[in-house]
């Protein structure tokens, strides 16, 4: 009978008790990297509720005496009693329309021709240096940038100080943001799938849009919709091509008329004009209209998450 090697078990008992305490340092560790994120979360949610509870507060007098004649009323920085954001809205929601119909074909474009055509080449690597930097600009440099080309050099196309010209700015502004989560939601398919749409004989462009945008559907998604509610919040570059921030009266004008002829207003550019008035009633207003701006931008995004949620794809 082969006699039992005390050296051999007692190495594997040193080992285990190695491992053992090794894991535990790592639970420890990641416990409290996990509390730390909990508690960051909760800190966050905390500031939020506040933000909301304190607006609500300060906006009371408007939301408990006329809360559907401000939400259809016109932007009118002389009157307090009369000033409302429905102008706001429709402006928002017309710049949301441009910033969609531009920023996301052309961000979704590249991204594909970044992660699928070119994924290795130098210009691709030189590209992505250079988006992800144009995504940390401050907004204030692109509303310069609106200003010079949609205003001035191409005003005659754009109609001048008009909310085509807000529009393509704000469109400009996230189109960054645009090509980094497509890309990222490119990146997340696996390389199987590519593979066997390959052995079946499909062609790259096929294989792309039929099997790799459809599962990259749902980050392309989330990402697009919370680069709208980044263009929803913005105001400086919107000062800087035009935005009103006093009286905005349109009369008789059609659509087509207010989109390149007029003036135009959004959300936070009402606020911004409320926020420079005095008095307790303009306070009022201003926190209504930063209440319900706040409301937009949380719906959008609640959106976005729920829709990866569940569109959402594991692999």
């Amino acid at each position: 009978m082969a006699l039992s090697n005390p050296a051999k078990f007692g190495a594997a008992s040193a080992a285990g008790l190695t491992k053992s305490r090794t894991s535990q340092r790592r639970n420890l560790s990641g416990r409290a990297v996990e509390a730390l994120l909990l508690s960051a979360l909760a800190v966050s949610l905390l500031i939020l509720v506040v933000l909301i509870v304190h607006l609500f507060q300060r906006s009371w007098s408007v939301l408990d005496t006329r809360f559907g004649d401000f939400l259809t009323g016109s932007l009118d920085a002389s009157d307090a009693k009369s000033a409302g954001v429905g102008q706001a809205i429709r402006g928002t929601l017309l710049l949301a329309v441009i910033v969609a119909l531009v920023a996301f074909p052309l961000g979704i474009a590249c991204a594909i021709y970044l992660e699928e055509y070119a994924s290795g080449s130098r210009v691709a690597r030189i590209l992505r240096v250079n988006i992800r930097n144009l995504a940390g600009v401050p907004s204030i440099v692109y509303g310069i940038l609106g200003l010079t080309i949609f205003v001035k050099f191409a005003g005659g196309l754009t109609g001048g100080r008009t909310v085509i010209a807000g529009g393509l700015t704000l469109a400009v502004l996230v189109l960054p943001i645009v090509i980094i989560t497509a890309s990222e939601a490119l990146r997340a398919v696996p390389r199987s799938i590519r593979e066997g749409a390959y052995g079946v004989g499909a062609t790259q462009w096929e294989t792309i849009r039929s099997h790799v945008l459809p599962s990259a559907g749902p980050g392309i998604l989330t990402g697009t919709i919370l680069s709208l509610s980044r263009a929803a919040g913005e105001a400086a570059p919107l000062l800087l091509v035009g935005g009103v921030t006093g009286l905005l009266r349109t009369g008789d004008q059609g659509l087509w008329e207010q989109i390149t002829k007029g003036g135009f207003t959004s959300m936070p550019v009402s606020i911004f004009s409320y926020a420079r008035q005095t008095g307790a009633d303009f306070r009022a207003v201003t926190a209504a209209a930063s209440l319900v701006l706040l409301v937009v931008v949380v719906v959008l995004n609640a959106l976005a998450i729920s829709l990866r949620n569940r569109f959402e794809r594991r692999w």
